[in-house]
């Protein structure tokens, strides 16, 4: 379908043994993203790097693996192999769409963190801030599309990875990552950001109404925002467990482990953004705000961004603790760091290691980014050791960089809350 839309997809293919899996995988490049049929949830998805944890991927997978009571691996049951997009932005598009063939959008929703991280983890901005209007055009052309060749009537919701600049004319590049043509777990976000019911609206197209139709009753006629006269931004941030759960790694990817969500609204996405996070339980009192003290330990790919993050956070009043490669970086951009600490307490005897740091009460906020999407031990303590602690615990470079904004916002206007009916007629 996709290719005789001339939408452009990752390269990819199906198996249901290890040897053809393997052919795949070296035929499209790795790393790879693989995950099997009749899943929900990003059950065992994995992003893989090699043939060694492919082959270990694939045992799980298999009958004497976790989804062996359901079935295994199966020439009905194959494994999805998918190139990854590394690097890329995810954007969900929930749209509408009636017996004639009208098409209405819903919403257009932005993720803060990158490709890889299941999008029910995942926070999300509506409208996207950081997408070139060419760009969400041809999404939305997408999504039209699709939905017309699947003769959708109701809702339908597709995701896409977006590779910023990616393209040869230094445009972006835009892959469809799926279709799902029913309602989906943004729908409830999109519909109280906008005031658009849109879960009522879909109810009444596939009972024979039309977009028309709605439009004249009212029912979809209310700016949303990003929209002239809203003034708004909306951010959907996913409710963790790890509270409950504080001895499990709290590292984000493509297995949904969010057990909720939360919404936040204000004139900017950095204020939305931090309003979603207290919602969803990070703890940002204002006197850590002002006068925290941050632990940074950034992946070598982070280590730029990480910088520019740590110099905002700077001009807040922060302190920093880091280990010795980040606090090098950070003294190359004229940050100053308290104290270097250790990770597994290797190297100077002296030397103090970041759980005992986190442990102690010594720290505000953390900022750990894995060395690679494959490691997922690597840094583990230290994101227990902020779990048990109840330390807010930031695992990406991206949302890093939206909480540092958002601060930044917070410390030069205060939050405003008010009803959502306040902002809405009906």
């Amino acid at each position: 379908l996709c290719t005789r839309l001339g939408i452009p997809q990752p390269p990819g293919g199906t198996a249901f043994g290890l040897d053809p899996a393997v052919e795949v995988a070296r035929r499209i490049g790795y790393p790879v993203l693989v995950r099997p049929s009749y899943v929900l949830g990003g059950r065992a998805m994995e992003i893989v790097f090699n043939d060694e944890d492919l082959t270990a991927a694939m045992k799980a997978m298999a009958a004497d693996g976790s989804l062996g009571r359901e079935g295994g691996l199966s020439a009905e049951r194959p494994v999805l192999i998918d190139r990854f997009l590394d690097d890329a932005v995810e954007v969900d598009i929930d749209s509408l769409r009636d017996r004639t063939g009208a098409t209405m959008i819903g919403g257009v929703m932005e993720h803060v963190e990158e490709a890889g991280v299941h999008s029910g983890d995942s926070a999300c901005v509506l409208p996207p801030p950081n997408l070139a209007a060419e760009t969400i055009s041809r999404l939305e052309a997408h999504v039209r599309s699709i939905a017309a060749e699947l003769e959708v009537v109701g809702l339908i919701n597709v995701q896409f990875a977006v590779q910023v600049g990616a393209a040869s004319d230094g445009s972006d590049e835009v892959f469809v990552i799926e279709a799902n043509p029913r309602a989906s777990r943004t729908v409830p976000f999109v519909a109280k950001a906008t005031g658009r019911p849109l879960a009522k609206a879909a109810a009444r197209l596939m009972a024979g109404a039309t977009l028309g139709e709605l439009e004249a009753e009212g029912w979809l006629t209310l700016p949303v925002p990003g929209e002239a006269g809203s003034g708004l931004y909306a951010v959907k941030e996913a409710v963790l467990p790890f509270n409950r759960f504080p001895d499990t790694d709290a590292l984000l990817g493509p297995e949904m482990r969010s057990t909720g969500e939360v919404m936040g609204l204000d004139s900017s996405p950095g204020l939305a953004f931090v309003k979603a996070q207290l919602g969803a339980g990070m703890d940002l009192a204002p006197e850590k705000v002002r006068s925290g003290v941050v632990f940074l330990s950034l992946a070598d790919r982070d280590k730029v961004r990480g910088t520019a993050v740590a110099v905002l956070l700077a001009d807040l009043g922060f302190g920093f603790l880091a280990t010795a490669g980040t606090a090098a970086a950070l003294h190359d951009a004229g940050v100053e760091v308290v104290e270097v600490l250790d990770k597994l307490g290797e190297g100077e005897p002296h030397r103090r290691t970041a759980v005992d740091a986190i442990s102690a009460g010594e720290v505000s906020l953390v900022i750990n980014t894995p060395k690679g999407r494959g490691a997922f031990s690597d840094g583990a303590y230290i994101r227990t050791a902020a779990s048990v602690n109840n330390v807010a615990l930031i695992t990406t470079v991206a949302a890093a960089e939206a909480i540092a904004v958002g601060l930044s916002e917070w410390a030069h206007a205060p939050l405003q809350v008010r009803p959502l009916q306040s902002l809405r007629h009906r």
